[in-house]
């Protein structure tokens, strides 16, 4: 049996093969492209955005004006009680009133509607990245899946010369007629294994069909992505992670709320204009009026919201420095892992596989000529068994560590 790991074909470049692959097959590229458009949380985002756009709009701007209409100087008492023209200080006046709040209030809420957008949008590339990530683990936990039931089915064909080897051994009687319900007890015990192998796809492409649909059911094509990566570039990229570059959003959000606080203190405006009718002997009138405000009680009223929202600022850079120590370390213990894993896997590429191979050789040999006896055999194609699902498990392991990093701080980032 060749090994696994002398199987594998070449890496495709699979991104740009996605457009001109069958609709029934789904390629790692595709997967990805899914995700994105058919992410309902993606989608959200892009609500929000709209939203917070919208919303950018009217920052800044007056006020509606306000309709005035009324009676001024009525009597209720005296020769003209109840009367609208009797007395020259009675008054039907309608006019119309405009508050205008400071420019630096309006210039505060233009600036913390621009920050919402900016945080919204940042929040997008997070859950973004978080999409994609997912999409492209599940891809690779399926597609790597498949592979070991590939080892399964490569076992398999080789039983059959197996037994044909154990039917020629008991017919010259080398062998006990026992050999062949022990090669029978073992092909049983490798079908149990291989439906829990095709319980873990099933999983694997329900898991799959949470970022991707209905396409999720497709055949896998292609081979795994290469995902070249940096360690040095890693790290100096950590500041890039969507995570982080959010709370430069939220700070910016923050900062704008301390703005506006602080635009409290600086007074507003009104300006009313009325038009007064008076009884018709009597000269018809215009008024004219000015309100200012006047935020005389700081200490108690703005001061406290402009501490308030200080310390909301503080908030945000207090947590972004954890959130980047938590990062910085989460990068380092990544490339640890996959460091130990890309290890592993060259030693058992190197060492372990074709080692198992060699004693599954020599053990077969040794039956066939009479000198070993088939249960060796059988732990010979056995352990060579664990170490190619070994093998496919790290290389599992090592694809999932290496998608997270590249499309956090790698090329994937793009």
């Amino acid at each position: 049996m060749i090994p696994l790991w002398k199987r594998l074909p070449l890496p495709l470049l699979l991104a740009g093969l996605a457009p001109f692959v069958h609709a029934d097959v789904l390629t790692f590229g595709r997967a990805l492209d899914l995700a994105e458009r058919q992410s309902p949380l993606l989608q959200a985002n892009i609500a929000t955005i709209n939203a917070a756009q919208h919303e950018t709009v009217a920052a800044g701007r007056l006020p509606d004006p306000k309709l005035v209409f009324g009676v001024d100087n009525y009597p209720v008492s005296g020769p003209m009680k109840g009367s609208l023209e009797g007395d020259f200080m009675t008054m039907q006046k309608v006019g119309v009133m405009q508050d205008i709040p400071s420019s630096a209030k309006r210039q505060a809420q233009t600036e913390l509607a621009s920050a919402n957008v900016t945080n919204a949008e940042a929040q997008r590339r997070v859950v973004r990245l978080k999409v994609r990530v997912a999409a492209a683990q599940a891809w690779l936990n399926r597609f790597y899946l498949e592979r070991k039931l590939s080892v399964f089915d490569q076992l398999a064909r080789e039983n059959i010369t197996l037994t044909g080897a154990i039917r020629a051994q008991v017919a010259s009687g080398r062998s006990e007629a026992v050999d062949a319900i022990q090669q029978k007890q073992e092909g049983a015990r490798l079908e149990d294994r291989r439906d829990e192998l095709r319980r873990d796809i099933a999983k694997a492409t329900a898991s799959l069909r949470q970022s991707v649909g209905a396409e999720a059911d497709s055949s896998l094509a292609g081979d795994a992505p290469t995902m070249p990566l940096d360690a040095g570039l890693l790290r100096n990229h950590l500041h890039t992670h969507p995570e982080l570059q959010a709370f430069s959003a939220q700070q910016g959000v923050a900062e704008a709320d301390l703005h506006a606080a602080q635009a409290e203190k600086n007074p507003d405006w009104g300006i009313e204009l009325d038009y007064q009718k008076r009884g018709a002997q009597f000269g018809n009138m215009v008024s004219l009026q000015v309100t200012v405000g006047l935020p005389l009680f700081g200490e108690t009223r703005q001061d406290p919201m402009i501490a308030a929202k200080a310390e909301q600022l503080n908030r945000v850079e207090a947590e972004r420095e954890a959130m980047r120590r938590d990062h910085a370390a989460e990068q380092e213990n990544d490339l640890a892992e996959r460091d130990m894993l890309d290890r592993q896997l060259q030693r058992i590429r190197e060492q372990q596989l074709p080692l198992a191979e060699q004693r599954v050789a020599l053990q077969t040999a040794s039956y066939r000529a009479g000198k070993a006896s088939l249960a060796s055999v059988l732990s010979a194609r056995r352990d060579r068994l664990d170490e190619e699902l070994k093998a496919i498990d790290l290389q599992n392991q090592a694809a999932a560590v290496t998608a997270k990093l590249y499309f956090a701080y790698g090329a994937g980032a793009q």
